[in-house]
Parts: structure tokens; C-alpha cells; sequence
């Protein structure tokens, strides 16, 4: 029986059909923004569009944007926030009557990577996304570890750890705080960063590109990110000591992160080594909806 994984993004939604670990089909749609009817009817019409066309019956792993509560099954925290506050999972099971299994998409992420990709073989593994928005997700032994209160991983919207007098109070960030971790590491906050200390404009691949030109504001604006991101993945060493960190979301493609980033973290980490491994994710953004069809596997 096929794998579905279902990958509902800021920008686009995406579906695949996976048979062990190969992927057999494949369709995507920009996502209907601030439409959640029209989201479900996207994600329906993806799946069973992909169902004709491989000809099979699946299971479909839904890897979502913040969380379902463990109090009333509707989504919190989630940044498609026209999603928030509704039962997702009841209103696809009612339009898509399959076996529906839901996740946050860092999770997903996170999962797709532990099981066959940067952090294979790993017991314990911390994916991080950094990208329009930066979040993580947490795996044990194969298995998405969700937590008590279904938030295990929601490193985003944690404090940056040890702000600097510039640093605070911090931008303000949607979730109503201002400081979060997700407001230095995503990409707009990485524009923001540069914007606020050069005066210019630049998205994070021309920063990158004008830091490797030897433009000393991207370089230094580089410089505060990678120090920034040390700080963030030593809070999350120190508490739960993962194996493997696993980078994924368009600023992971900046190669720099794997060279500079680790040599900074034993000055945040209480340990007389730090031989944890940060490494950039194999499926790239692939790995969202490969983890979502995962979770039956996982789940059993």
C-alpha cells in the first residue's frame, strides 16, 4: 500500500506518493492564502488527483503548520494563521474520508531526515527549519516525540538566549513576544538584521552573495546569524543533547552555517566537548512531505 505525505506550506501545498523509500508521484498548487476552505479543498483535490494516477489506495500523512491542541483538537500556533482556531482534522477527514494522520511540519521534517536522510541511524535527532519561519521538531528512535502538551520542539518561539543590549527587547514577532528566536534566524529576520545595520535592502541570498564579494556589512550580518544560531542550538543541546541537528528551510542551503556554527557552540555548551553533528537535510524541501507519509511507518 502507498505512503501519502501532504505538506501544507506558507506558499504552496504539496502531496507525494511514497513506496518504501521511493517517491512515485508528485503534484503541487500555491497555497489559497487566508482561505482555509479553499486550503481543504486544495489538499483533497491534490490527493485525489495522485490517487487516480498511481492507480492506488493510501494512507495520508498531513504535515501542518503549528499543531492540533491535545485540549480541542483545533490548530494552535500555527503561522497560516487563517488555520488557527479550526478542526483541520475533522473538516479534511469529512472531505478526504481516508486514514488521515496529522503532524507539525518540523516534526515531518525532522522525521523524513532520522529515517532515511542527513541523521539516519541516529538516535536522537533535532531538525530545525529556517526559512520564512524557523521551527523544530524532535525524534527518538524513529518516532516523532510530540510532548505533553503537543509543542516539543517549538524552539521559534523561545527567547534568544543571552541577548546582547542591541538585541533586546527584540523585534516583535507574531505570536505576540517580541525577541523570539524566530525573529533573528528566519529570512525576513536575517533581512531585517542587514536592512536595520547597513540601510539597504537585500534578501538572504544576496546577502550571502555580496558577503562572499567581501562586503564587510553582509559578512558582519552573517557573523551576528551564525552566533545567534550557536546560541538557539546550545539551548537545545544543553537540554536535550541530540546526536544529530539537522538543517533544513532556504537558509540551510548556506553552506558557511556547517563550518562556523559548530565551531561556536562549545562556548554555549556545559560540556568539556560538543561533538554533536550540524548537518544540512538530504531531501532539501522535499523532506516536509516525505516526513508526513512517514508517520504511519512510524506510528505503526
Amino acid at each position: 500500500m502507498l505512503r501519502f505525505g501532504v505538506d501544507i506550506g506558507g506558499t504552496k501545498i504539496e502531496v507525494a506518493a511514497l513506496e518504501g523509500s521511493v517517491v512515485r508521484g508528485r503534484r503541487r498548487v500555491p497555497t489559497p492564502r487566508d482561505d482555509y476552505e479553499g486550503t481543504l479543498r486544495a489538499v483533497a483535490g491534490l490527493v485525489r488527483g495522485l490517487e487516480a494516477e498511481c492507480g492506488a489506495a493510501a494512507t495520508v500523512g498531513v504535515g501542518m503548520p503549528g499543531a492540533l491542541s491535545p485540549a480541542d483538537g483545533l490548530v494552535m500556533n500555527s503561522n497560516s494563521v487563517w488555520l488557527n482556531g479550526r478542526a483541520l482534522a475533522q473538516d479534511l477527514a469529512a472531505v478526504l474520508p481516508l486514514p488521515l494522520r496529522f503532524e507539525n511540519d518540523a516534526n515531518c521534517f525532522a522525521l523524513s531526515e532520522a529515517v532515511d536522510g542527513a541523521a539516519k541511524g541516529a538516535r536522537a535527532v533535532f531538525g530545525v527549519i529556517v526559512g520564512t519561519g524557523t521551527g523544530g521538531g524532535v525524534v527518538l528512535d524513529g518516532r516523532v516525540w510530540t510532548g505533553r502538551n503537543a509543542i516539543a520542539g517549538e524552539w521559534g518561539h523561545n527567547p534568544l538566549p543571552r541577548p546582547g543590549l542591541e538585541e533586546m527587547p527584540g523585534p516583535p514577532c507574531y505570536c505576540g513576544r517580541t525577541g523570539c528566536i524566530e525573529t533573528w534566524l528566519s529570512g525576513p529576520g536575517l533581512a531585517r538584521d542587514y536592512g536595520r545595520t547597513t540601510g539597504m535592502r537585500a534578501d538572504p541570498a544576496e546577502i550571502a552573495t555580496r558577503a562572499e564579494q567581501g562586503d564587510a556589512g553582509a559578512e558582519a550580518t552573517l557573523a551576528r546569524y551564525e552566533d545567534r544560531m550557536a546560541r538557539a542550538l546550545a539551548a537545545v543541546v544543553n537540554i536535550f543533547d541530540p546526536d544529530v541537528i539537522v538543517l533544513g528551510g532556504g537558509l540551510s542551503n548556506l553552506s558557511r552555517l556547517y563550518r562556523n556554527v559548530p565551531l561556536l557552540l562549545p562556548q554555549h555548551v556545559m560540556s568539556e566537548q560538543v561533538t554533536t553533528w550540524v548537518l544540512p537535510a538530504v531531501h532539501g524541501d522535499s523532506s516536509g512531505v516525505r516526513g508526513a507519509a512517514w508517520l504511519w511507518e512510524a506510528k505503526g
